[in-house]
């Protein structure tokens, strides 16, 4: 209430000083024009009689000039018409061409308002000067009942000699030097306790001719004002009448219902603490309860109120807890079982590469849940050939794990049927289109419409040094050879979808010191803060920057570099990757 209350009387009399300070302004501003009107139409008076003769000049004017002029300086003391004069305001300020002013001018020290227009006859420049000095006979016509009206004409102060006649505005600091005030006018008794004084200041824009060519020595001129909220009241509701009166009574009608409103609110809070206080102490007792471990206790309260919700709310929430609880066990049971699943399929993943001579292999697979959806192997078919397989199931988790333990046994059996002989000795060539449409065959049947994989699967010759590959809808792997670089894209579509799919093989011519990098999307697709992704380009230049690495050293390269382009802990889809370095074996070394 008492911050409500100051809030309100700071608010009030920033008000009635912002009242105050715009009644002045629109007063001087009413003066200026009245002023500018004047010079207007005395030069037009002047320029009809010395271009048409003397009949002419009461013709340009509403009555004759000299009453004219009188009834003018009613509202204008101290009016003073001259011609000839004025033509340094016309080029004030350096601009020049205009045959007009209007303003509150500071010259020799003397404050009017000053009004300029010049007319042009076919034999002379006419110029007329209108001239109203500010003087206390002027101040006492300005808004009566503001109450006093004090202009005080300032210049900047460089001199801190005599703090106590300065002015501060906008860090600014002003000397005064004059101060017109009112004859006679004073602030009139309070009309009621609350009308107390108000006082504030408006500045004035004014043209000073004495400090005109010193830049920033020009003075200004500030009117201050004392008055009181009912005399601002009564100009700001007079355009009302009546209605005025009916407003204030209504404001504080309404200010009576606030005050009520709140001592209401005062009675409803001691008796709704004296309630919040009883169920707070039953809640207290029943977290001894739980804390003693009696998850069973639940709260009793007569009252139906929220703080009786609240008790129900409690009740609910310790039935929720001992259902957590129950869902925490199984949730362990299960965590437990998907560490086993976890360790199984870690037994589906190749336990070595093979070895051959001219041949360096890594692989690496990293799952982005417990289980991965991800399937690499190396199968080895004679002493001299091997096969490799790179696959992504579609879907995440167990379901992609289970379809990854099918792939392999599938893959595996199909495979192993061409194993055979000794080096030296004929084998049969593996067709790896067709093993991958003996694989697409097995999935379409044993798995539902929406499951597939994406499927690469290769055949590697150290003998004739060639790779028959099959890719079926994989990201294609890249061999690079030098500079050259070649992505292994022959095969056909995804495995699994369709029952009569078409695959063909394609073949690569293997050389001395190339590379090829197998890899599945989770390793191009994790993305920076700006949305880019990783990309095969980013992947591809860190195989070819790492390329007299070795094979382990290129794959961990390449899945650092991943996961600094992310720069997230979490990862968002499991990641795996397979560099194959080839070199001359060493019976070609000594050929």
């Amino acid at each position: 209430m008492l911050l409500l209350l100051a809030m309100a009387g700071l608010a009030a009399y920033l008000l009635y000083w912002q009242l105050g300070s715009y009644v002045i302004y629109t007063e001087m501003e009413e003066r200026e024009e009245r002023v500018g009107v004047m010079a207007t139409a005395m030069a037009t008076s002047y320029a009809a009689e010395a271009t048409l003769g003397h009949g002419a000049a009461a013709l340009a004017l509403p009555v004759d000039p000299a009453t004219y002029i009188k009834n003018a300086m009613a509202e204008l003391p101290g009016l003073k018409i001259e011609t000839g004069k004025g033509d340094e305001l016309l080029h004030a300020n350096g601009v020049s061409g205009r045959n007009r002013f209007r303003g509150l001018v500071l010259s020799g020290g003397q404050l009017a308002l000053r009004g300029v227009v010049a007319r042009q006859t076919p034999t002379e420049r006419i110029l007329v000067s209108v001239t109203v000095p500010i003087t206390p006979e002027f101040i006492d016509t300005l808004a009566p009942e503001l109450g006093p009206i004090q202009f005080n004409i300032v210049r900047p102060d460089v001199d801190d000699e005599n703090p106590q006649a300065t002015i501060v505005n906008n860090t600014q600091r002003f000397a005064s030097e004059q101060q017109i005030g009112p004859v006679g006018r004073q602030v009139p008794k309070a009309a009621n306790p609350f009308d107390k004084l108000i006082t504030g200041i408006v500045g004035l824009e004014v043209l000073d001719l004495d400090h005109q060519q010193q830049k920033g020595a020009a003075s200004q001129v500030f009117a201050s004002f004392s008055t009181r909220p009912s005399l601002l009241n009564r100009r700001l509701f007079n355009p009302l009448g009546d209605l005025g009166g009916a407003a204030a009574t209504a404001l504080l009608v309404v200010g009576a219902v606030f005050l009520l409103i709140e001592i209401v609110s005062l009675v409803t809070g001691i008796i709704m603490t004296r309630t919040i206080t009883t169920a707070v102490d039953r809640l207290y007792s029943a977290t001894q309860h739980v804390q003693e471990g009696d998850l069973t206790f639940r709260v009793r309260l007569p009252h139906r109120d929220q703080l009786a919700a609240l008790g129900e709310s409690f009740n609910s929430m310790m039935q929720s807890v001992s259902t957590l609880i129950e869902e925490q066990r199984l949730r362990q049971k299960l965590e437990n079982e998907l560490s086993i699943a976890h360790e199984v399929q870690q037994q589906l993943f190749p336990r070595s590469v093979p070895n051959l001579q001219g041949i360096e292999i890594e692989a690496i697979c990293r799952p982005a849940r417990v289980v991965s959806g991800d399937y690499y192997d190396f199968i080895r078919i004679s002493p001299t050939r091997f096969a490799v397989a790179l696959a992504d199931i579609s879907g995440k988790g167990i379901s992609a794990a289970l379809l990854m333990a099918n792939v392999q046994a599938a893959l595996r059996s199909d495979v192993l049927r061409y194993r055979n002989g000794q080096p030296g000795t004929h084998h049969e060539e593996i067709d790896t289109a067709e093993i991958v449409s003996h694989l697409n065959l097995h999935l379409f049947r044993n798995t539902n419409d929406e499951r597939y994989a994406t499927c690469f699967f290769g055949v590697y010759d150290a003998e004739t040094r060639q790779l028959h590959y099959t890719n079926a809808g994989h990201l294609p792997p890249v061999y690079i050879c030098g500079a050259k670089i070649r992505k292994l894209e022959a095969g056909g579509m995804v495995v699994g979808l369709f029952n009569d799919v078409p695959f063909e093989q394609g073949a690569v011519e293997i050389e001395h010191g190339s590379m090829l990098v197998a890899y599945s999307d989770g390793l191009i697709e994790p993305e920076n803060v700006y949305g880019e992704e990783f990309g095969t380009t980013r992947l591809i230049d860190v195989a070819t920057r790492n390329k007299n690495e070795s094979s382990h050293e290129i794959a961990e390269a390449m899945m650092r570099a991943a996961e600094e382009w992310s720069g997230s802990p979490e990862q968002a889809d499991d990641m795996t990757v397979i560099v194959m370095r080839f070199s001359a074996t060493s019976e070609e070394k000594r050929a």
